[in-house]
């Protein structure tokens, strides 16, 4: 028995030894085929190996480093678990397992045997490195930073590592660190398509769109079909407004890796810009399938909920973002934005999300230090004001006859444009300023920069909380007083704001409490520019025998709060008609989905009518079919408000419980018809039917009413210029006075 045994074991020592030299000769034939990026014929001669022989270490760990190369991640995992179980202490073999949980964002797995490497090999600077980015993606940035940094004294001229550090800086925001990190890279690579992308990157968020664009098409020159890069270039173009070569390089990258996240985020930003929502929801919902925890596709999702009207589900997404990201400034803007619209949100809520705003992002923004120079309390005044919409938005209608009308002699005013799109309103806007300052491409600290070198006393944001909104300079207090006004005026939460201007219905006495700034009080909130001369038009009703309401807002004003009242007053007075018009109405699926809300509430659809786009002239024109409007809530009108009461056509609006929703009775009340002002639901059904009961009057007021606006403080933007001038002039003394 014994002989047998013994026969056996030598006979299997035989075929062992065998085996291993046909192995061993087979395995350079596999390294070849590797390095030449023949990774089939690779895999199948260390499949072979590893029929003869299963636990041989070379072959598993060659066909885990190919396979990861490959994107087969769950056989590279399996390949090279078990090469490291035969090896504990082989250290590529470590790192290399590492990437492959790396790569499946597995990341504290992969942390574990990074640092296993690390511990076995002490000098190993692609170990430390690759920590490095699995600790980046942790959000551990301090660590990051000390593992790339260990990297490079291990070896500093290893330009990997330096490229990596650029990125972990980025992330930190630490925008000029990684600027040298990546040019490091560079001077010892300068093929290098990471750090090349990630100057563009750091240019994207310094604002710098043409440095970026340069350097994206750079490193796509290196890695033409390269489906992160495309994408960030998508985004790039996104940003500057390109939105053609945008869906190109989306649908590109996409093309390359479909399910590549940053691709479907911008596809989605891009669809929702061009109001595209069900494409828009379809890749916020493959991204979330894959990533369930990304705050960037529940906020876009959010967003198109809200498009759609649901703003309930809406803030539910985007208090999902931020609680996987508390600092994620996109939701917390969108929040607030979305609240204007949302039923019941009063001004206590309003401005507690705003505080919100300054207690994640304002607050960690250094304050600039001011030297104030000339404190003569009568001296010309230098105003600066910050939009991205000196152009044609709804927005430079209520701004641009301030800064038509102002007095250069007493002001002296800098514009700073920070949106890439011009056109003539722009250039209306240029033309009535002193300064003028593009600065579209600026990054933050450039901009405040700047607005110190202009030696501006008083900065004065025209954004809010809108979109492209740059109040991150306004944190840095780059002037000695700083007010926020009329391009969405609900207040901003800053405390670095000193004044906001409002009214005394759109803001009364007991709210003001809750805001950030000192309220100051206009005429008006807002103001807007006289229509051009035109003759009076005959009141509709006396033609056509019933009355024709109008609603010439944005579409996602009619909340279902407001539609329900509608639908009463037309059940009320059934002979009448309802005309919408706004340019989202050219969308044949939202014109159909306005028309089926009042169908579900028992309005005939012939009693509905929806007008779309159009230019000014023709859209003023439109008002002269219109007996009365109807004023949205809980977000009302505002320059739509002012052109109906222009054009001779009442209002009538609902008085609420936050700045928004008492933006209409503000502006209504402004030129004396009180009257006009509802204090709940069916009191505004009742003012609409009083008046329409009396077409003698309408009439008259119709006749009137385009001089009555004229003839009021808030309607005649002279006088209201003036006004607005004595609160410049009272800020600059009262600053003058504690500074002396």
């Amino acid at each position: 028995m014994q002989s047998t045994i013994g026969s056996r074991a030598f006979q299997n020592a035989r075929l062992q030894k065998k085996n291993r030299k046909q192995a061993e000769a087979l395995l350079p034939t596999a390294v070849g085929a590797y390095r030449a990026g023949r990774h089939a014929e690779a895999q199948a001669i260390c499949r072979q190996v590893l029929e003869l022989l299963p636990d041989y270490f070379p072959a598993l760990h060659l066909f885990g480093i190919s396979a990861l190369d490959c994107g087969r991640l769950d056989v590279a995992e399996q390949a090279l678990t078990q090469a490291v179980a035969i090896e504990p202490r082989h250290a590529e073999a470590l790192v290399n397992l590492g990437l492959a949980f790396f790569n499946q964002k597995r990341y504290e797995e992969a942390r574990k045997v990074q640092e296993r490497a690390t511990a076995v090999k002490p000098v190993f600077p692609v170990a430390f490195t690759t920590l490095g980015n699995t600790l980046m993606n942790m959000r551990l940035f301090d660590q990051a930073l000390e593992a790339h940094q260990r990297a490079i004294a291990a070896k500093p001229d290893y330009a990997d590592a330096y490229c990596n550090r650029g990125m972990t800086q980025l992330l930190m925001q630490r925008h000029q660190d990684a600027y040298e990190s990546f040019n490091r890279a560079l001077s010892l690579n300068p093929r290098h398509m990471q750090a090349t992308f990630g100057l563009g990157l750091v240019a994207v968020n310094l604002r710098h769109c043409e440095q970026a664009l340069t350097s994206f098409n750079a490193a796509l020159a290196l890695s033409p079909r390269n489906a992160a890069i495309l994408a960030q270039r998508g985004r790039l173009h996104v940003q500057m407004g390109n939105f053609e070569p945008a869906e190109a390089d989306f649908d590109a990258a996409l093309a390359a890796d479909p399910m590549l996240e940053a691709a479907l985020l911008g596809k989605a930003h891009l669809c929702m810009l061009t109001a595209k929502v069900a494409v828009a929801v379809v890749c916020c919902n493959k991204v979330l399938e894959q990533n369930p925890f990304s705050e960037v596709a529940l906020t876009l999702l959010g967003g198109c909920l809200a498009g759609q009207g649901d703003i309930a589900g809406a803030i539910q997404l985007f208090d999902r973002a931020l609680e996987i990201k508390p600092d994620f400034e996109e939701a917390i803007t969108k929040k607030i934005f979305a609240l204007d619209f949302f039923p019941g949100s009063d001004f206590a809520m309003h401005q507690a999300v705003r505080r919100e705003w300054w207690e994640r992002i304002g607050v960690r923004v250094a304050r600039r230090e001011l030297k104030v120079g000339d404190l003569d309390p009568y001296r010309r005044i230098t105003i600066g004001y910050v939009s991205s919409d000196f152009r044609s938005h709804s927005a430079a209608l209520a701004f641009l006859p301030v800064l038509r009308h102002h007095d250069h002699q007493a002001f002296k005013l800098a514009c700073y444009s920070c949106s890439p799109l011009r056109d003539q309103v722009t250039e209306q806007c240029r033309a009535a300023a002193d300064i003028w300052v593009d600065a579209s491409q600026m990054s933050d600290d450039e901009l405040a920069d700047r607005i110190q070198a202009d030696e501006v006393d008083i900065l004065v944001d025209l954004s809010g909380h809108s979109g492209g909104h740059r109040l991150s300079v306004f944190a840095r207090k780059p002037a000695p007083i700083l007010v926020t006004a009329w391009g969405s005026a609900t207040g901003t939460g800053l405390p670095t704001i000193d004044y906001f201007f409002a009214d005394p219905v759109t803001v009364p006495q007991s709210a003001r409490a809750l805001f950030a700034e000192q309220v100051y009080d206009l005429p008006a909130l807002i103001t807007t520019d006289p229509l051009p001369d035109r003759p009076p038009t005959a009141l509709p009703m006396l033609r056509n025998g019933y009355v024709t309401f109008g609603v010439f807002n944005r579409i996602d004003k009619i909340s279902d709060q407001v539609l329900v009242v509608w639908s009463e007053l037309m059940r009320q007075m059934p002979e009448a008609r309802i005309v919408f018009k706004n340019g989202a109405l050219d969308q044949a699926l939202l014109h159909a989905s306005l028309i089926a809300r009042f169908v579900a509430h028992g309005i005939a659809e012939s009693r509905v009518s929806c007008l779309g786009a159009s230019v000014r002239h023709d859209h003023i024109a439109a008002f002269a079919n219109i007996d009365m409007s109807l004023d949205p809530f809980p977000l009302n009108g505002g320059v739509s408000t002012w052109e109906s009461l222009q054009a001779g056509v009442p209002v009538v609006t609902k008085l609420g419980v936050s700045a928004p929703s008492r933006m209409g009775a503000a502006i209504v009340n402004s030129v004396g018809l009180d009257q006009w002002i509802a204090k709940d639901d069916k009191d505004y059904i009742a003012i609409a039917r009083r008046h329409a009961a009396d077409p003698a009057a309408l009439a008259q007021l119709r006749a009137e009413l385009p001089q009555q606006v004229l003839s009021s403080a808030a309607g005649n933007v002279e006088l209201y210029t003036r006004k607005v001038e004595e609160g410049y002039r009272a800020f600059w003394r009262r600053f003058c006075a504690a500074s002396t």
